[in-house]
C-alpha cells in the first residue's frame, strides 16, 4: 500500500491501532506525522499536531479532520452519495453510520494549552468480516453504497489533500470558516437528536461546542468532554 501525502504531511505506516501508535508516540513525535493503517478494508489515519491556543480552542481542528473526510468521499463516490457529519465523531453514508472521529490530547484542562493533539479518522470501506448482511442496520460500509470502485489507499490520499486544504483554512481564517460548511454537512441540525444526548439541536457555540436545548433550558456540550486523554 504505497500512499502519497501532500507537502508538510509525512506517512508512517503502523501494523496496529494508528490513533493508538500516534498517541504512544506524541510526546516526541514530529508534528504533521499521519499514522496509518495498510488495511484496505478499512481506511484508519491519525494525524500529530501541536496547537499553540488552549485545549477549548485547539480541538475545533477535528471539523478540518471531519470535513476533509466528507470532502474526500465526495470526490471519489457516486454523485448520489450522500455523506453527513454527526456531531461530535460520527459519519454518515446514505444515513448508515460508517465513520468516526477520535481525538486524543496531552491534557484534559480546556484552560491548558496541549503539548500534543492527535485526531484520528476512521472509514469503513469494505463490509466487516464475519458478519452477515442485515445483522447490524444502522451501519454500513462504502462498498455497500454503491462506492465499489473506492479503496482505502486512494481514500486515504484524497483525505490528506482535502484536509490540509481545511487546515489552511482553519489556520488563516478560523473556526468561524469551517462552521459555515460544517453546518451545510451537519446530520441533525436544527432538529431533535438523540446522540450524544437527547435534545434540540440548536448550533455551535465559538469552538465548535455543541448548543442543545431541553424544554426551556440551553446547555453546550463542549468537545473537550469526548478527549480519549492519558
Amino acid at each position: 500500500m504505497q500512499v502519497e501525502f501532500p507537502p508538510l504531511l509525512t506517512g508512517l505506516a503502523v501494523a496496529g491501532d494508528p490513533f493508538e501508535a500516534a498517541v504512544s508516540a506524541a510526546s516526541g513525535g514530529e508534528p504533521g506525522t499521519v499514522f496509518y493503517s495498510p488495511d484496505e478494508a478499512v481506511m484508519r489515519a491519525a494525524i500529530l499536531l501541536a496547537p499553540e491556543t488552549p485545549l477549548a480552542q485547539a480541538v475545533s481542528v477535528s471539523f478540518a479532520v471531519a470535513l476533509g473526510l466528507n470532502d474526500a468521499i465526495g470526490v471519489l463516490a457516486p454523485p448520489e452519495v450522500g455523506v453527513h457529519l454527526v456531531w461530535p465523531d460520527r459519519l454518515r453514508v446514505n444515513g448508515g453510520l460508517c465513520g468516526r472521529i477520535r481525538m486524543a490530547a496531552s491534557t484534559g484542562d480546556p484552560s491548558e494549552e496541549p503539548d500534543w493533539l492527535v485526531v484520528g479518522a476512521e472509514v469503513q470501506v469494505l463490509p466487516l468480516a464475519g458478519v452477515e448482511p442485515g445483522r447490524r442496520p444502522n451501519e454500513t460500509c462504502l462498498h455497500d453504497e454503491g462506492c465499489g470502485d473506492v479503496s482505502a489507499t486512494a481514500l486515504l490520499e484524497a483525505w490528506g489533500r482535502h484536509m490540509m486544504s481545511w487546515l489552511h483554512v482553519y489556520l488563516t481564517d478560523g473556526f468561524a470558516e469551517l462552521h459555515e460548511d460544517w453546518r451545510a454537512k451537519a446530520h441533525g441540525l436544527g432538529g431533535e437528536i438523540e446522540y450524544p444526548e437527547a435534545g434540540l439541536f440548536v448550533g455551535l457555540d465559538e469552538w465548535g461546542g455543541m448548543i442543545l436545548k431541553d424544554g426551556e433550558a440551553t446547555r453546550i456540550l463542549p468537545l473537550t468532554r469526548f478527549l480519549e486523554t492519558e
